[in-house]
């Protein structure tokens, strides 16, 4: 039996992300007790189709129901913090999936009222749970390249190349007001922060939006979705397509990074490159279990998923062995592991592997520094020092707390 089979879990959104927690969550042995979706009977088709018991008519009854014990938000947007602050309240874990907030105001509440409740919460970057990925911060800490000094990289799809391609991410009242930045671009940023150990203090952004209008169906539409449909609405847009970041790091490194959701062919293409004073590494979700070590005075390397080979951290976050590729949805599974692991022991972990709400609320002040640096064409610095009713935020200062 799995250690975490006693463990409740409820899930809010039955669509592609929302699925995807579900089944990884079953996979590690966690007891899904129920779903919410969008609407009753979207929940109840829903629940059907995933063979889960039951539909929640709505939040208060997840609330209300004493089997649960951690609640997954993969609701838009908009519904992350009205959702995850009334999940804290009633007593539950929470994981929400990014970005945590709309605003960087409401992420720091969700701070304060996390810290003070001593619950496990967390965001879910999964990009960081490619084994690898997690290997590779641990070689990066302990010196193996050297200091950090260059990191680039790119994020690109094609999912809304086509004026006719429409999803609720479109509008801003349910995305924010970053797109591109916010939806894609926030798992790169993230990934390099934990990565490198090295939080990003600066940037200089520049935002296009080359599909000016599209066409919004009259009916539902899941995310990915190729579906034509035949009624539809001319809605002009206001987020950004594709992004390009200058980075400057806290160590003195520098950076970029090209983000676009309008790149012909790439359905997912994550890449990033680390160069140190000692060596680099590069890695392509498009081959995940692949780590290019790069040298100066010997051969490159070629380091292949392998639990026997890598370093305890890489080890812990895979669960097959080497040879046997695991890809994006096993991030999920390996991101779960280390959150239950936490919910086992009744309290958040000091120093997660995974992002906390502390992690997520940082990315979003490195957000409003991208939708500033944009807006004024100039270098902007990430502002950790906002106030709010609890006090500073900062991520060091919230878990030394």
């Amino acid at each position: 039996m799995s250690r975490f089979a006693d463990i409740g879990a409820a899930v809010i959104g039955t669509g592609f992300i929302g699925t995807v927690h579900v089944e990884q969550l079953r996979r590690i042995g966690v007891d899904v007790r129920g779903v919410l979706g969008s609407t009753p009977e979207r929940g109840a088709a829903r629940a059907s189709a995933l063979s889960i018991g039951h539909a929640y008519a709505g939040l208060d009854e997840i609330l209300a129901d004493p089997a649960v014990d951690v609640v997954h938000v993969t609701s838009p947007n908009h519904l992350h913090v009205p959702q995850s602050a009334a999940i804290l309240a009633a007593g539950k874990h929470v994981v929400c999936e990014k970005p945590l907030a709309m605003t960087a105001a409401q992420s720091a509440s969700l701070v304060d009222q996390a810290q003070a409740s001593g619950l496990v919460n967390a965001v879910n970057f999964n990009i960081r749970f490619y084994p690898l990925h997690q290997h590779m911060r641990e070689a990066i800490a302990g010196g193996e390249i050297g200091d950090v000094r260059f990191v680039t990289g790119h994020y690109f799809q094609d999912w809304l190349l086509h004026d006719t391609d429409w999803n609720w991410r479109l509008d801003p009242s349910q995305g924010g007001a970053l797109r591109a930045v916010g939806d894609i671009g926030s798992h790169w940023l993230d990934l390099m922060a934990f990565v490198t150990g090295q939080p990003i203090v600066s940037v200089m952004a520049d935002l296009a939006t080359f599909v000016t209008a599209r066409q919004e169906p009259t009916g539902p539409v899941e995310t990915f979705s190729t579906d034509r449909s035949a009624h539809t609405v001319t809605r002009p847009m206001g987020t950004e397509d594709t992004a390009t970041l200058l980075l400057r790091f806290a160590n003195g490194a520098r950076g970029s990074v090209a983000v676009s959701q309008i790149s012909a062919g790439r359905k997912n293409s994550l890449q990033w490159e680390i160069d140190g004073s000692d060596g680099a590494a590069w890695w392509d979700s498009e081959t995940p279990d692949h780590l290019w070590l790069g040298h100066r005075d010997r051969p490159n390397e070629l380091l292949l998923r392998n639990p026997a080979l890598m370093n305890p951290a890489g080890a812990a976050a895979a669960a097959l062995p080497g040879g046997h590729v695991e890809g994006f949805g096993d991030t999920f599974g390996a991101l779960f592991r280390a959150i239950y692991a936490d919910v086992l022991a009744g309290r958040p972990n000091a120093d997660p592997p995974y992002a906390d709400f502390a992690a997520g609320h940082d990315e979003m002040l490195v957000n409003d520094a991208v939708a500033l640096s944009a807006a004024e064409s100039r270098w902007v610095d990430v502002d950790r020092s906002r106030t709010h009713p609890g006090g500073v935020v900062s991520m060091q200062e919230v878990r030394s707390s």
